[in-house]
Protein backbone atom coordinates (compact mmCIF):
# COMPACT_ATOMS: atom_id res chain seq x y z
CA UNK A 1 0.00 0.00 0.00
CA UNK A 2 1.53 3.40 -0.71
CA UNK A 3 1.68 5.65 1.66
CA UNK A 4 0.36 9.51 1.22
CA UNK A 5 3.05 12.25 1.05
CA UNK A 6 4.28 13.75 4.20
CA UNK A 7 4.61 17.18 5.51
CA UNK A 8 8.29 16.67 4.90
CA UNK A 9 7.76 15.17 1.36
CA UNK A 10 5.14 17.89 -0.05
CA UNK A 11 7.73 20.53 -0.41
CA UNK A 12 9.29 18.41 -2.67
CA UNK A 13 6.50 17.67 -4.46
CA UNK A 14 5.58 21.27 -4.87
CA UNK A 15 8.70 22.17 -6.35
CA UNK A 16 8.82 19.45 -8.53
CA UNK A 17 5.73 21.14 -9.83
CA UNK A 18 6.97 24.50 -10.20
CA UNK A 19 10.19 22.94 -12.14
CA UNK A 20 8.27 21.66 -15.31
CA UNK A 21 8.06 24.73 -16.88
CA UNK A 22 11.94 25.19 -16.74
CA UNK A 23 12.42 21.42 -17.54
CA UNK A 24 10.59 21.84 -20.97
CA UNK A 25 12.32 24.96 -21.81
CA UNK A 26 15.37 23.34 -21.46
CA UNK A 27 14.16 20.58 -23.24
CA UNK A 28 12.51 22.92 -26.07
CA UNK A 29 15.68 24.77 -26.59
CA UNK A 30 17.47 21.40 -26.93
CA UNK A 31 15.06 20.30 -30.02
CA UNK A 32 14.60 23.59 -31.56
CA UNK A 33 18.13 23.91 -31.93
CA UNK A 34 18.79 20.42 -33.24
CA UNK A 35 15.61 20.17 -35.23
CA UNK A 36 14.38 23.83 -36.24
CA UNK A 37 11.17 24.58 -35.75
CA UNK A 38 9.16 22.80 -38.05
CA UNK A 39 10.62 19.47 -37.67
CA UNK A 40 10.38 20.08 -33.74
CA UNK A 41 7.92 18.04 -32.30
CA UNK A 42 5.71 18.38 -28.84
CA UNK A 43 5.86 14.63 -28.40
CA UNK A 44 9.51 14.40 -28.66
CA UNK A 45 9.81 17.71 -26.08
CA UNK A 46 7.37 16.31 -23.50
CA UNK A 47 9.55 13.10 -23.58
CA UNK A 48 13.28 14.68 -22.97
CA UNK A 49 11.36 16.81 -20.19
CA UNK A 50 9.95 14.01 -18.65
CA UNK A 51 6.31 14.79 -19.46
CA UNK A 52 3.42 13.61 -20.67
CA UNK A 53 2.57 15.56 -24.48
CA UNK A 54 -1.09 17.10 -22.27
CA UNK A 55 0.74 18.24 -19.64
CA UNK A 56 3.24 20.21 -21.66
CA UNK A 57 0.00 21.69 -22.79
CA UNK A 58 -1.03 22.43 -19.55
CA UNK A 59 1.62 25.32 -19.49
CA UNK A 60 2.12 26.35 -23.45
CA UNK A 61 -0.48 26.27 -25.61
CA UNK A 62 1.14 26.35 -28.83
CA UNK A 63 4.68 25.52 -30.59
CA UNK A 64 4.68 29.35 -30.75
CA UNK A 65 4.30 29.97 -27.09
CA UNK A 66 6.65 27.65 -26.42
CA UNK A 67 9.31 28.92 -29.10
CA UNK A 68 8.52 32.69 -27.39
CA UNK A 69 9.21 31.20 -23.73
CA UNK A 70 12.24 29.90 -24.78
CA UNK A 71 13.74 33.23 -26.43
CA UNK A 72 13.04 34.94 -23.94
CA UNK A 73 15.20 31.97 -21.56
CA UNK A 74 17.78 32.70 -23.18
CA UNK A 75 18.01 36.54 -22.82
CA UNK A 76 15.94 37.06 -20.18
CA UNK A 77 17.92 36.05 -16.92
CA UNK A 78 20.72 38.04 -18.08
CA UNK A 79 19.02 41.19 -19.01
CA UNK A 80 16.87 41.25 -15.71
CA UNK A 81 19.90 40.57 -13.87
CA UNK A 82 22.52 43.07 -15.64
CA UNK A 83 19.77 45.81 -15.87
CA UNK A 84 18.80 45.56 -12.03
CA UNK A 85 22.95 45.94 -11.50
CA UNK A 86 23.80 48.61 -14.11
CA UNK A 87 20.56 51.02 -13.72
CA UNK A 88 20.94 50.78 -9.55
CA UNK A 89 24.93 51.36 -10.18
CA UNK A 90 26.84 54.59 -10.39
CA UNK A 91 29.92 53.43 -12.61
CA UNK A 92 31.13 55.38 -15.26
CA UNK A 93 28.96 55.09 -19.06
CA UNK A 94 32.43 53.86 -20.55
CA UNK A 95 32.62 50.79 -17.93
CA UNK A 96 28.78 50.19 -18.60
CA UNK A 97 29.31 50.11 -21.96
CA UNK A 98 31.88 47.38 -21.85
CA UNK A 99 29.48 45.31 -19.86
CA UNK A 100 27.22 45.28 -21.72
CA UNK A 101 29.10 44.49 -24.80
CA UNK A 102 30.86 41.60 -23.00
CA UNK A 103 27.19 39.89 -21.77
CA UNK A 104 26.42 40.66 -25.36
CA UNK A 105 29.72 38.22 -26.63
CA UNK A 106 28.86 35.97 -24.12
CA UNK A 107 25.22 35.42 -25.03
CA UNK A 108 26.27 35.50 -28.63
CA UNK A 109 28.72 32.91 -28.23
CA UNK A 110 26.31 30.35 -26.90
CA UNK A 111 25.72 27.45 -29.63
CA UNK A 112 22.21 26.80 -28.60
CA UNK A 113 21.51 30.96 -28.75
CA UNK A 114 23.27 30.76 -32.31
CA UNK A 115 21.61 27.12 -33.67
CA UNK A 116 18.01 29.39 -32.77
CA UNK A 117 19.05 32.31 -34.63
CA UNK A 118 20.19 30.45 -37.57
CA UNK A 119 16.48 28.49 -37.26
CA UNK A 120 14.88 32.17 -37.29
CA UNK A 121 16.89 33.32 -40.23
CA UNK A 122 15.80 30.15 -42.01
CA UNK A 123 12.30 29.25 -41.01
CA UNK A 124 10.96 32.92 -40.42
CA UNK A 125 9.34 33.06 -43.97
CA UNK A 126 7.12 30.39 -43.61
CA UNK A 127 7.12 30.94 -39.78
CA UNK A 128 6.71 34.82 -39.49
CA UNK A 129 6.12 34.73 -35.64
CA UNK A 130 9.83 33.42 -35.41
CA UNK A 131 10.84 36.67 -36.50
CA UNK A 132 8.50 38.95 -34.53
CA UNK A 133 8.44 36.94 -31.32
CA UNK A 134 12.18 37.25 -32.01
CA UNK A 135 12.22 40.88 -32.51
CA UNK A 136 9.60 41.64 -29.40
CA UNK A 137 11.55 39.51 -26.71
CA UNK A 138 14.84 39.35 -27.41
CA UNK A 139 16.23 42.30 -29.93
CA UNK A 140 13.71 45.05 -28.38
CA UNK A 141 14.65 44.18 -25.26
CA UNK A 142 18.19 44.54 -25.46
CA UNK A 143 17.81 47.42 -27.59
CA UNK A 144 15.65 49.23 -25.04
CA UNK A 145 17.81 48.24 -22.19
CA UNK A 146 21.02 49.97 -23.88
CA UNK A 147 18.80 53.00 -24.80
CA UNK A 148 17.48 53.59 -21.22
CA UNK A 149 21.42 53.24 -19.68
CA UNK A 150 22.31 55.59 -22.54
CA UNK A 151 19.83 58.01 -21.81
CA UNK A 152 20.36 58.33 -18.23
CA UNK A 153 24.46 58.62 -19.00
CA UNK A 154 23.39 61.75 -21.35
CA UNK A 155 21.57 63.19 -18.20
CA UNK A 156 24.59 62.99 -16.21
CA UNK A 157 26.57 64.82 -19.09
CA UNK A 158 28.49 61.46 -19.88
CA UNK A 159 27.46 61.03 -23.24
CA UNK A 160 27.05 63.02 -26.26
CA UNK A 161 23.78 64.16 -28.05
CA UNK A 162 21.76 62.19 -30.27
CA UNK A 163 19.03 59.40 -30.19
CA UNK A 164 19.44 56.92 -27.45
CA UNK A 165 18.39 53.91 -29.77
CA UNK A 166 20.53 55.47 -32.41
CA UNK A 167 23.42 54.99 -30.33
CA UNK A 168 22.70 51.69 -28.77
CA UNK A 169 22.39 50.42 -32.03
CA UNK A 170 25.64 51.84 -32.80
CA UNK A 171 27.18 50.04 -29.43
CA UNK A 172 25.50 46.96 -29.99
CA UNK A 173 25.56 46.37 -33.88
CA UNK A 174 29.18 44.97 -34.35
CA UNK A 175 28.26 42.63 -31.74
CA UNK A 176 24.97 41.80 -33.64
CA UNK A 177 27.16 41.36 -37.09
CA UNK A 178 29.14 39.12 -35.65
CA UNK A 179 26.66 36.87 -34.06
CA UNK A 180 25.19 36.42 -37.51
CA UNK A 181 28.55 35.54 -38.88
CA UNK A 182 28.37 32.81 -37.21
CA UNK A 183 24.61 31.76 -37.52
CA UNK A 184 24.92 31.87 -41.52
CA UNK A 185 28.51 30.85 -42.40
CA UNK A 186 28.91 28.82 -38.90
CA UNK A 187 32.36 28.67 -37.15
CA UNK A 188 34.47 26.00 -38.63
CA UNK A 189 36.75 27.41 -41.45
CA UNK A 190 35.30 30.72 -41.72
CA UNK A 191 37.39 32.95 -39.94
CA UNK A 192 34.47 33.74 -37.36
CA UNK A 193 35.01 36.53 -35.37
CA UNK A 194 36.21 35.68 -31.62
CA UNK A 195 32.78 37.72 -29.76
CA UNK A 196 34.97 38.55 -27.03
CA UNK A 197 37.71 40.32 -28.52
CA UNK A 198 35.76 42.02 -30.40
CA UNK A 199 33.36 43.10 -27.81
CA UNK A 200 37.00 44.70 -26.12
CA UNK A 201 38.19 46.27 -29.10
CA UNK A 202 35.14 47.44 -30.19
CA UNK A 203 33.86 49.27 -27.01
CA UNK A 204 37.45 51.12 -27.44
CA UNK A 205 36.87 52.23 -30.21
CA UNK A 206 33.25 52.96 -30.16
CA UNK A 207 33.57 54.39 -26.66
CA UNK A 208 36.00 57.83 -28.08
CA UNK A 209 32.67 58.57 -29.91
CA UNK A 210 29.90 58.48 -27.25
CA UNK A 211 31.70 59.65 -24.42
CA UNK A 212 31.55 63.16 -23.66
CA UNK A 213 34.83 63.79 -22.41
CA UNK A 214 37.15 60.49 -24.06
CA UNK A 215 39.81 61.29 -21.73
CA UNK A 216 38.22 59.66 -19.13
CA UNK A 217 38.61 56.49 -21.33
CA UNK A 218 42.75 56.96 -21.12
CA UNK A 219 43.94 54.34 -18.94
Amino acid sequence: MTSEPTATDAPRWRRRKTERPGEILVAALDVFAESGFAAAKLTEIARRAGVSKAALYLYFATKEDLFREVARSLAAPNLAVLAEALEASQIPFAEVAQALLARAAALLSDPRAISILRMVLAESRNFPDLARIWREDVVEQVISLVSRLIARAQAKGEVVAGDPRLHAFTLMGPLVMGGLFRAVFGEEGTNAPDLAALATQHGRAVLGGLVAHPKELEP
